[in-house]
């Protein structure tokens, strides 16, 4: 098998991206419900904590590994011209890219 990512890798990908990303923001909408935090300060303080930072930072992997994958086999199977293919994935992966720099700055500036 070759190294790119096979037809049941990327299924596999795409559903353990999704049942982390459903666990996270379950988890997530529960604490807020049960316990929301009473200011800004506190909101930056529980997300800043080791813990949820760590599950904040994969949770962005994932939602970007997950949005690569559908990308990706949306373009392989329906951009029939290589090039147009190439430029697309090309834009997408820079756009993911950049919102996943952003969203990283984003969790550091919380530690």
């Amino acid at each position: 098998m070759s190294r790119q990512l096979s037809g049941f890798r990327a299924w596999m990908w795409q559903r353990v991206s999704a049942v982390y990303m459903a666990l996270y923001i379950s988890y997530l909408l529960l604490h807020l419900m049960i316990a929301p935090p009473v200011d800004r300060e506190a909101l930056a303080a529980w997300i800043g904590a080791l813990p949820m930072w760590l599950a904040s930072a994969i949770f962005l992997l994932m939602l970007l590994l997950h949005a690569w994958v559908g990308v990706r086999d949306v373009a392989l199977d329906y951009l029939k011209p290589a090039p147009l293919r190439l430029l697309v994935l090309l834009a997408v992966q820079a756009f993911l890219l950049a919102c996943g720099l952003w969203a990283l700055a984003v969790l550091v500036r919380l530690l």
